[in-house]
C-alpha cells in the first residue's frame, strides 16, 4: 500500500511550510493528488518525489516558472542545467568581484572618516566598464587581471587626454599605418622599418606609459598577431606582420648595442642605459624583462662577458 501524506505531514516531512505547500497548489506547481470534500489535501509518493525535485530545482537558484518549465519537460532538463551552471558562475564571479570592491573601499576608509562617495563611484565605473569590456576584443586578449588594469587606464584616459590629444594620435596612428601599407616591398629590417618601428613605439609607449606598458605587450601578442582585433582596432594581417618584424629588428639591434659595450672597461652608465631600455620596452613587467634576459643568455650573438654582467639583472 502506497503511502500518503495530510499537508501538515508532508511539512514536518520536507521542513517546507504548510503556506508555500499551499502556495504551490494555488500556483499549479505542485497540486496533491487527492483533494477530499472537507477540501483537506492528500499527497502521495510521487507528490513527495516531485516536491522534492522542486526543492533540488530552488537550491540550484531556479527561479519558481524556471522549475514548472523543467518538470513539464524532463527532456529539457540538463540544457537547463547547463544554463543554469553558467549563471551561478557568473553570479558567484560578480559577488566575489563586488565583495571585493568593498573591501577595498573598508580598507582605504575608517569608521572616523565619512562614506567615500567619490571612490565608490569610480570603482562601480571601472567594474562597470570591466563587464563591458569583457564582450569586445579585449575579453579575448587579456587575463581577468590585465581587464581590469585595462578598464582603470580606459578610465584614467578620459581625465589625462583631451578629445584633441586623442584626435592626434589617432591621426598618428593612422599615418604611421598607411606608410607601411604603401611600403610593405621594403624589408621591415631597412633604415626605412627601423624608423617606422621607432616612431611607432614613442607613440604607443607616449600612450600607455611604464605603467601599462604590459597592456600594451598583450595587446599586440594576443590581440593582432592573433587576429583578434575587430572594428577601429582591426588591420590587415600583412601590416601586422611587417610591423612585428619592424619592432622586433628595432629593439634586438638595441640590445646588442648595449650588450656589445660590455668589456673589458663597462662604461659606468650602461647598467642604467639598460634599465632604461627595458623599462621602455616592458615598464614595470619584471616577467616580461626575465624573458629578454633568459633568450639572451642563450644567443649566440652575445659574449660570455655579457651574459655574467646580465646575470645581476635575473630575477
Amino acid at each position: 500500500m502506497m503511502t500518503k501524506w495530510y499537508v501538515k505531514d508532508l511539512s514536518k516531512l520536507t521542513n517546507i511550510s504548510v503556506q508555500t505547500l499551499h502556495y504551490y497548489d494555488h500556483i499549479a506547481l505542485l497540486k496533491p493528488s487527492l483533494r477530499m470534500t472537507n477540501g483537506y489535501r492528500i499527497y502521495s509518493e510521487k507528490d513527495l518525489l516531485k516536491l522534492q525535485q522542486i526543492i533540488a530545482l530552488k537550491f540550484f537558484g531556479f527561479e519558481l516558472a524556471q522549475i514548472q518549465t523543467i518538470l513539464t519537460a524532463q527532456v529539457e532538463a540538463f540544457e537547463h542545467f547547463t544554463m543554469q551552471a553558467e549563471f551561478l558562475q557568473q553570479k558567484t564571479k560578480a559577488l566575489l568581484e563586488t565583495s571585493q570592491m568593498l573591501n577595498a573601499i573598508i580598507s582605504e576608509s575608517s569608521h572616523n572618516k565619512s562614506v567615500p562617495w567619490e571612490n565608490i563611484i569610480k570603482l562601480i565605473e571601472v567594474y562597470q566598464m570591466t563587464q563591458q569590456l569583457e564582450k569586445t576584443w579585449a575579453g579575448k586578449v587579456f587575463n581577468p587581471e590585465e581587464l581590469k588594469q585595462y578598464a582603470n587606464f580606459e578610465a584614467g584616459l578620459k581625465n589625462s587626454i583631451s578629445v584633441e590629444d586623442k584626435k592626434t594620435f589617432e591621426q598618428s596612428w593612422a599615418k604611421l599605418v598607411g606608410q607601411i601599407a604603401t611600403h610593405l616591398d621594403q624589408d621591415p629590417k631597412s633604415e626605412f622599418g627601423t624608423d617606422i618601428a621607432m616612431q611607432v613605439m614613442q607613440l604607443i609607449n607616449g600612450l600607455y606609459g611604464k605603467e601599462h606598458a604590459n597592456l600594451r605587450h598583450s595587446i599586440w601578442q594576443q590581440g593582432y598577431k592573433k587576429g583578434q582585433m575587430d572594428g577601429d582596432h582591426f588591420i590587415d594581417p600583412e601590416i601586422v606582420e611587417w610591423l612585428d618584424k619592424a619592432t622586433d629588428h628595432y629593439y634586438r639591434e638595441r640590445i646588442y648595442n648595449l650588450l656589445g659595450q660590455v668589456k673589458q672597461n663597462i662604461p659606468d652608465d650602461l647598467s642604467a642605459q639598460w634599465n632604461a631600455l627595458m623599462e621602455e620596452m616592458f615598464g614595470n613587467s619584471q616577467s616580461l624583462k626575465q624573458q629578454v634576459i633568459e633568450e639572451a643568455m642563450l644567443d649566440i650573438q652575445v659574449s660570455d662577458m655579457a651574459r655574467k654582467w646580465l646575470a645581476q639583472f635575473s630575477s
